[in-house]
């Protein structure tokens, strides 16, 4: 069986892994704060904070910014559950707004159409890597910040709706040779043990919040906030006398150990010069063997100046209906390679559609996912392998849609 997107963890993961468990210190330290930096570097944000998933950093910062109760933060309706569950969890509305027909990420016009004056945020997503139009949703917040209704010190500050990019899927994706975490005022990263870059569990926020407020400061504030509120980390107290400590927020348990960033570190320095050639040239090897067949829709990876961070091959069957797509997707299977579906829209959930989101509201979100399949992206799959799954889609969608 093909899989479907195993981690990369080579013999330079394997030593870096095994000096941290030898060095005595296997939780949040030294090797957490350089790697800390190094995104910071990679990425040009301001500040980097390394936290033990993407929705603990989306979560954090729903929180920082002061969205609660009667707060309204707008999400498209195709994306993971993270993405609302923490918009559920500090007690606001998920708005849900539909996607493009063509890349899968959030629409401008309706994003325009559902802002009030209760938005606090926006939550764009990266989805697949491919990063969304920053530039027309900046513009949108500044022609509405005579809307925005600020209730905390935060909002009262930015005095406007917050940009917060869910780039989960997008480390290393640009828009005009600037990366994401640089292309939003937050961005929040994912390093999951199926991401490009992976520290088994992880994730990071990514500020990048402009005056007057100080990143700096804004980083040391959450690295409390993310350790119990309390004002010294571990490794401060083990400095000699350094024991006494205090807690000055009532704050979350989410902080990254030394030993996941340990595999994050290996994998960033190999990011440019391995990782991302090697997705590209799998999704290139996906292209140019789909592009023969008049029902493959290929997605877009690369557009003008910008350009994904090839973490997903979301392909797309023309004229088709659910019941088929996964009938192909089972066909698909039965050849011995792995696929997905990315995702199953927030609307088409149990927990969401109780609450009384409809897919219907969402045309172009229901579409994509009815006729998408996420092709294997690893590392180490082989050019045989590549041809496999692209045998077996090939023989599925034509034994299902019975083509000539």
């Amino acid at each position: 069986m093909i899989p479907f997107a195993p981690p990369h963890i080579d013999n330079d993961t394997l030593e870096a892994v095994v000096k941290v468990l030898k060095s005595g210190w296997i939780t949040t330290g030294p090797v957490t704060k350089q790697f800390e930096k190094d995104i910071t570097t990679y990425c040009n944000c301001k500040a980097t904070l390394c936290l033990n998933s993407a929705t603990a950093g989306l979560e954090i910062m729903l929180r920082w910014f002061g969205v609660g109760p009667g707060d309204e933060v707008i999400l498209p309706a195709y994306t993971y559950s993270a993405t609302a569950n923490v918009v559920m969890h500090v007690g606001a509305k998920p708005v849900f707004v539909d996607v493009n027909p063509t890349d899968f990420n959030i629409n401008i016009k309706a994003i325009d159409a559902a802002i009030t004056a209760n938005t606090k945020i926006i939550m764009p997503v990266d989805f697949g890597g491919y990063p969304c139009d920053y530039n027309a949703i900046k513009n949108l917040v500044a022609q509405k910040a005579n809307m925005f209704v600020a209730k905390s010190d935060n909002q009262q500050k930015l005095a406007r709706i917050l940009i917060l990019s869910d780039a989960a899927h997008s480390f290393g994706a640009s828009i005009a040779g600037i990366k994401t975490g640089s292309l939003a005022d937050v961005s929040v990263f994912s390093f999951h043990a199926v991401k490009n870059l992976t520290t088994a569990e992880g994730g990071a926020i990514a500020l990048n919040l402009p005056e007057p407020f100080d990143n700096d400061a804004i980083y040391k504030f959450l690295a409390i906030y993310t350790l119990h509120g309390q004002n010294k980390d571990a490794l401060a107290k083990m400095q000699k006398g350094n024991w006494r400590y205090d807690i000055v927020e009532a704050g979350f348990k989410c902080n990254l150990t030394d030993i996941n960033a340990s595999i994050g570190a290996v994998g960033l320095k190999k990011y440019e010069s391995q990782t991302l050639p090697k997705r590209k040239a799998i999704c290139k090897f996906y292209n140019e063997a789909l592009s023969k067949y008049n029902w493959a829709v290929l997605p877009t990876q690369q557009l003008a100046d910008i350009e994904s961070s090839y973490h997903l091959y979301p392909l797309r069957i023309k004229n088709i209906n659910e019941a088929q797509r996964d009938l192909i997707i089972q066909k698909i299977f039965d050849a011995d390679v792995s696929v997905n579906v990315h995702f199953i829209p927030l609307p088409m959930l149990s927990y969401y559609k109780n609450l009384g989101y409809d897919i219907n509201h969402y045309p172009n979100t229901y579409q994509n996912y009815a006729s998408e399949i996420s092709l294997p992206v690893f590392f180490d799959i082989t050019e045989a392998q590549l041809t496999s799954v692209i045998n077996a889609v090939v023989n599925a969608v034509t034994e299902i849609l019975k083509l000539d």
